[in-house]
């Protein structure tokens, strides 16, 4: 009778441990400084650049920023809640651009460690077939293996190589010599030295950004500035910067003149820019004529004073129907287009009366087209000002801030003529009545520029993170990591005697590129044989 055995239950399965604090920190400290994450940081902090280049900033170009949220009133708020008219300023960018410096410094240092310690062993022993190697070429001579090692030894060092005599392989092959050389090792110390600038030039922009500061203003042709928080549109500063250390200087603009292309393909387009300024360096202090390009800033006490983006403020003068004048002075209009085909808004509050409100195109070169006025050069060619007048309520006492380039027509009326909505049409010099309220007139054109005062108190770094970048690619390119190793041995161990020839000795030479194959390897090793068996018969 056959008794049946209970079936055997397999164990649980094992349930490893939970990760302890110190456990768990260690492996997010592996995770961190593998190079896989740090590729996947440098991804997301480009990523997250990229509203930057979107959306205008403020630090750069404030005018173009608030043109923007006006011109996008939905997506305004969420640009602002989002921080994306500051990209390089907000905490997402800056926890990012951390994660990556620390990512990095994680990766380099280990290698480093690494390639200091391969740097001070000694080149590995020949395998023990040659001839599987990529390259291996063999050939016999009468001279005797240890002369033939000695010959190659000096050979190979000629030829920069780093030599190293293994233990003698007589335990492998009777009678069996060899020697180990490597050459390349740069190519890794320039690897290194590439990452390494990279956390150089990283840490440089930190530094700009805790001890640098960046302004914007616009000047209009005869006004100035004084070099103050309270003269900016913008002014952005790092945590370690006080403002108190802001140069004490002012600028006057005295012209800037704008020159543009007449002709050919490039027409239309801007040639050069030229501001010609007053510079007092310090209250009583003289003045001082200087002028302003492009790519050739202005430097006071180490601040940067650039030219950037230009435009047209017509000169327009309001009056009322008694005759006086209501408002009269330059009003920047923004750039829309290539042409410069600008627009604007004249507010002209008015103490017991309804307030009047101007909304305006200027056209620096204007025609008549089929689709109505429009500018064809950017040039002063036919300045012409388009515009519409509305009376009422501007909201400039309600305490809420506002655009100067846009007009809030809620609380108002827009002007009629015949029953038709008022439009004009001024040239320089001319002017229009505004049914009911007065006049307007063009007085003139003057031209604005936007200045941007700075100072990057990372530059010196910055640039010599960027030397060093350069001086580790080079070679990282040009170097190759390659490995060569000789071997003589006897081709018969029985010694020589009177009746017996000469014993011959077979040398054999390999070489290996560690990294990638290199096309003159093959030629390399026939000019390292000949070499030898120059001395070796």
């Amino acid at each position: 009778m056959t008794q049946t055995l209970p079936r055997q239950q397999d164990p649980p399965p094992s349930t490893p441990p939970a990760l302890g604090p110190v456990e768990l920190a260690r492996w997010a400290w592996r995770q961190l400084t593998s190079m896989r994450v740090a590729l996947f940081l440098l991804f997301l902090l480009a990523v997250a650049a990229v509203p930057g280049s979107i959306v205008p900033q403020r630090e750069a170009n404030p005018l173009a920023a608030a043109d923007w949220a006006d011109r996008n009133p939905g997506l305004a708020p969420w640009a602002e809640r989002l921080g994306l008219f500051d990209v390089y300023s907000t905490p997402w960018f800056a926890a990012v651009y951390l994660l990556l410096t620390i990512s990095l410094i994680g990766c380099i240092l280990p290698r480093i460690r690494l390639h200091a310690r391969a740097l001070r062993a000694a080149p590995p022993a020949p395998p023990r077939r040659l001839d599987r190697l990529p390259a291996h070429e063999r050939w016999t001579s009468k001279t005797d293996p240890d002369r033939a090692v000695a010959v190659a030894e000096r050979v190979l060092a000629e030829a920069r190589f780093r030599v190293a005599t293994p233990a003698d392989t007589r335990a492998e092959q009777p009678g069996a010599l060899a020697v180990a050389a490597e050459r390349g090792y740069l190519k890794e110390t320039g690897n290194l030295l590439f990452h390494l600038a990279l956390v150089v030039v990283l840490l440089a922009v930190a530094v700009g950004g805790l001890f640098g500061y960046r302004g914007s203003v616009l000047v209009v042709e005869g006004d100035g500035f004084a070099n103050s928080p309270i003269q900016y549109d913008g002014l952005t500063a790092g945590p370690a910067f006080d403002v108190g250390d802001l140069p004490p200087f002012a600028l006057t603009l005295d012209s800037f003149v704008v020159d543009f292309v007449t002709d050919g393909p490039a027409a239309g387009s801007p040639a050069d820019f030229e501001a010609r300024v007053r510079l007092t360096r310090s209250p009583g202090a003289e003045e001082e004529a200087r002028t302003i390009r492009v790519n050739e800033p202005l430097s006071v006490d180490g601040s940067l004073v650039h030219l950037l983006n230009p435009g047209y403020a017509p000169v327009v003068t309001v009056r009322d129907t008694s005759g006086e004048v209501l408002f009269s002075q330059p009003v920047p209009f923004l750039p829309q287009d290539e042409t410069f085909t600008s627009t604007g808004v004249v507010k002209v509050p008015r103490a017991g009366s309804d307030d009047i409100g101007l909304q305006a195109v200027f056209l620096p070169t204007g025609v008549i087209g089929p689709n109505g006025p429009q500018s064809v050069f950017p040039g002063l060619g036919n300045p012409v000002l388009v515009l519409t007048a509305w009376t009422g309520d501007l909201g400039l006492d309600d305490g809420v801030p506002q655009s100067v380039y846009r007009l809030d027509t809620s609380g108002m009326t827009q002007l009629t003529q015949d029953g038709e909505p008022f439009r004009a049409a001024l040239d320089v010099g001319s002017s229009a009545e505004l049914p009911g309220v007065g006049s307007v007139s063009l007085d003139g054109v003057s031209t604005w520029v936007n200045l941007q005062v700075s100072r990057n108190a990372g530059k010196e770094l910055a640039l010599l993170g960027a030397a060093l970048a350069v001086l580790g690619l080079l070679p990282t390119l040009f170097v190759r990591r390659r490995r060569v190793w000789v071997r003589a041995h006897l081709a018969d161990a029985v010694p020589a005697t009177s009746t017996a020839p000469a014993p011959v000795t077979v040398i054999e030479i390999a070489g290996l590129d560690r990294v990638e194959s290199g096309d003159d390897l093959h030629e390399e090793l026939a000019t390292l044989r000949r070499a030898i068996e120059e001395e070796t018969g």
